[in-house]
C-alpha cells in the first residue's frame, strides 16, 4: 500500500504536473532531433551521411516512443493531471504522429534516392519552428498557463506555413514534365504536408486544454 500513498502525495503536492510536462517535453525534444536530422540530410547532399544516420533515426524514434509509453503509464496511475487527461493523451499522440511521419519521410527520401536541391529544406525549417514554439508553450503549462495559448497559436501558424510551402512547391513541381522524379517529389512533399497537419493538431489540443484549465 506504500505506492498509492506516495502517488497521492505527489499528485496533491503538484509534483505530478511537472512529471507530465517533462514527459511531453521529452517527446518534443525527440521530434526536434528527428526534424533536425532530416533537414541536415536533405541539405547536405552527402550519401554516406544517410547511411550513418539510419541507426540514429531509429534511436530517435525509440526515444520518442519511450517517452510516450512512460506518459501513458503515468496517466493510468495519476489522480490529477495538469490538463484534461484525454487532451494530454491526444497531444502526446499528435506529437508521436509528427515524429512517425518524419521517420517515414526519411525512409522514403532514402529509398527514392531524390536529391533535395532546396525543395524540402524550407518545409523542414517550418517544422522545427513549430515544434520549438510547441516546446515553449508546454514548458510554461504549470508555471505560466496564461502564456500557453499564445505559444500554441504560434505553433499552429507554423503548421499553416508548412501547408502553404507544400502548395507552392507542388505547383512548381506540376509545371515540369511528368517523370518518375516528379512523382517521387510529390510523395515526399505530401509526407511533409501531413507532418504540418499533425503539428497543427498538437497545437489545437494544447490550446483547447489550456482553455479548459482556465475555467
Amino acid at each position: 500500500m506504500r505506492f498509492p500513498f506516495k502517488q497521492l502525495f505527489r499528485d496533491l503536492s503538484g509534483r505530478s504536473d511537472q512529471v507530465f510536462v517533462d514527459l511531453i517535453s521529452g517527446q518534443i525534444e525527440a521530434t526536434l532531433e528527428g526534424a533536425s536530422l532530416v533537414r541536415e540530410l536533405v541539405t547536405s547532399g552527402d550519401a554516406s551521411f544517410t547511411a550513418r544516420s539510419r541507426e540514429l533515426m531509429r534511436e530517435i524514434e525509440h526515444q520518442g516512443d519511450n517517452q510516450r509509453a512512460l506518459l501513458v503509464a503515468e496517466l493510468s496511475r495519476a489522480l490529477i493531471t495538469p490538463i484534461d487527461r484525454e487532451d494530454l493523451f491526444r497531444l502526446s499522440r499528435a506529437i508521436d504522429d509528427v515524429l512517425d511521419n518524419l521517420r517515414d519521410f526519411f525512409r522514403e527520401w532514402d529509398l527514392y534516392g531524390v536529391e533535395s536541391k532546396g525543395t524540402f529544406g524550407p518545409l523542414l525549417e517550418a517544422v522545427i519552428e513549430g515544434m520549438t514554439e510547441l516546446r515553449g508553450a508546454v514548458s510554461v503549462l504549470v508555471t505560466r498557463p496564461s502564456a500557453v495559448p499564445q505559444g500554441a497559436l504560434a505553433s499552429k501558424k507554423a503548421g499553416g506555413k508548412i501547408r502553404r510551402l507544400y502548395q507552392l512547391e507542388t505547383a512548381r513541381l506540376f509545371e515540369r514534365e511528368l517523370s518518375m522524379d516528379v512523382l517521387k517529389r510529390r510523395e515526399l512533399l505530401r509526407r511533409l504536408d501531413v507532418v504540418g497537419l499533425r503539428l497543427g493538431e498538437a497545437a489545437d489540443y494544447l490550446a483547447d486544454a489550456s482553455v479548459k484549465r482556465s475555467h
